[in-house]
């Protein structure tokens, strides 16, 4: 079959591809393995292959697309009420104040302050972990909506009138907003000088701010806010959702076929993906050899040495995300050639929330050392925020323990998320198809393609894992 020979050659060109690269946090070199890499990658293709079988056979009809829920007895209506959430946000607000000022009147070594630890781990890969057990936690902690709504209610009737969000606006300012974020962390390297790092926080402060007085906090924070939107598209993979204020239980991954189809979503989704995977891609041997190229030709025309450093990196960080979107579209192509009704961009916007699990986990798989091993150290950095010899809580002269999580460990924890992701995607692209299809036998063969899509996927977060152990 067609898509059967996609999926061999998707699986040998992943493996095929040579090179080095190191994790986000530094380089992290693992002892060999005790069997082969390439046994890992074709039997994570097997797993998958497995379960598109499994859920061919055993999953004849939607059961995820009218999910139930049921409040928490007892607690949920408590973790859900106005005291907590403003307590909640009091909290996110502190925070925010605390990471800026330190960020201002901190070391100058990001080592020794507490922003960049605090922002590149704590808050984006930390909020990651948090947001897949327990929901969407940053919505209750998010200091901009906090700060909104409390300014919205000191000014009550004084506060400007609201205009209504343009529809064709969609989530494309939070596709945008992390793009840039992910640009300061990637390639700007801000977080190297604390400063730097928080005054592009005051200035995300203000834009937001401006965004809330024009369309609403709420309104701004579900739609354009660029980490309200991330954080809940990772939330909805959780078994927890509050609703009418009281918190409750639903399926796992129940939360994302509720998914709304607005402009903008497939964008936030690739970007999700596309980012990590130039995390991955850029500290290894093949963008070592792009790299210098792209350089050399814009240093060639006149352009400064970092400023041609920083256009080499802005045009690996966007083509992968492009790469991941042309990847996306071919396969969403491939599956309008089965029938019905919809278009491919139809059906780009339909799928793509069975594409957010992969997100999570891309995340999480490549940054795992990260936030085990670097990420300890908010535990001095806390006790003393400002680099004045504090000892606030106790922990000033705690030491990262980097015997935390063997190498062995860290690869197959690697791997078991990577799988674990990538079944959870076919099993909610399943799902759609039934409730899109109608017949059974229709969706199953629109699923063929987007198996392909998942061990494409899978070999690419194997092959950029790997690299990074080498």
């Amino acid at each position: 079959m067609r898509s059967l020979r996609v999926l061999l050659l998707l699986g040998l060109g992943a493996l095929a591809v040579p090179g080095t690269a190191y994790a986000h946090g530094g380089p992290i070199q693992r002892n060999p393995l005790p069997i082969s890499e390439v046994y890992f990658a074709w039997g994570a293709a097997a797993v998958l292959v497995v379960s598109f079988a499994a859920l061919a056979l055993l999953w004849p009809r939607p059961r995820l697309e009218d999910p139930p829920w049921r409040p928490l007895p007892g607690i949920g209506a408590v973790l859900g009420s106005r005291p907590v959430e403003f307590l909640c946000g009091a909290i996110g607000a502190a925070l925010l104040v605390l990471v800026v000022v330190a960020g201002y009147v901190g070391p100058d070594s990001p080592s020794d302050n507490l922003a960049p630890t605090f922002i590149m781990i704590t808050f984006w890969v930390g909020l990651v972990v948090l947001s897949i057990l327990f929901g969407d936690v940053f919505r209750a902690f998010n200091p901009w909506r906090a700060v909104g709504r409390a300014t919205g209610a000191l000014l009550g009737r004084r506060a400007p009138a609201r205009r209504p969000y343009p529809e064709a606006l969609g989530r494309w300012p939070a596709a945008i907003g992390v793009l840039l974020f992910t640009w300061i962390e990637l390639v700007g390297q801000w977080a190297d000088t604390p400063a730097t790092l928080v005054t592009a926080v005051v200035g995300y402060s203000i834009a937001t701010f401006a965004a809330q007085a024009v369309w609403g906090v709420d309104t701004w924070s579900r739609r354009g806010e660029a980490f309200g939107v991330y954080f809940n598209l990772l939330s909805r993979i959780s078994a927890f959702e509050t609703r009418d204020r009281v918190v409750g239980v639903r399926p796992p991954l129940a939360g994302l076929p509720q998914l709304d189809p607005a402009p903008g979503t497939v964008a936030v989704v690739m970007v999700m993906i596309g980012t990590v995977t130039f995390d991955g891609l850029s500290q290894g041997a093949l963008w070592g050899e792009v790299e210098p190229a792209l350089q050399d030709f814009f240093t060639s025309i006149g352009l400064g040495v970092e400023t041609a450093l920083d256009l080499a990196g802005t045009i690996g960080l966007v083509g992968c995300v492009l790469l991941i979107a042309g990847f996306y579209r071919l396969g969403m192509e491939g599956a309008r050639s089965v029938g019905g009704s919809l278009s491919a961009d139809q059906l780009r916007m339909t799928f793509a929330h069975s594409l957010v699990p992969i997100a999570a986990v891309y995340v999480l798989a490549h940054y795992l050392t990260y936030l085990l091993l670097e990420g300890q150290a908010i535990q001095y950095l806390a006790s003393d925020p400002f680099g004045q010899g504090w000892d606030l809580f106790g922990t000033a002269t705690a030491a990262i323990d980097f015997s935390l999580i063997g190498q062995h460990a860290t690869w197959y924890a690697q791997v078991a998320l990577v799988v674990i992701g990538h079944v959870a995607a076919l099993t909610l692209a399943h799902d759609r198809a039934l409730s899109t299809y109608g017949q059974a036998s229709e969706a199953v063969r629109s699923q063929y393609w987007m198996l392909s899509i998942m061990v494409g996927f899978t070999m690419l977060a194997l092959w950029l894992l790997y690299q990074a152990g080498r």
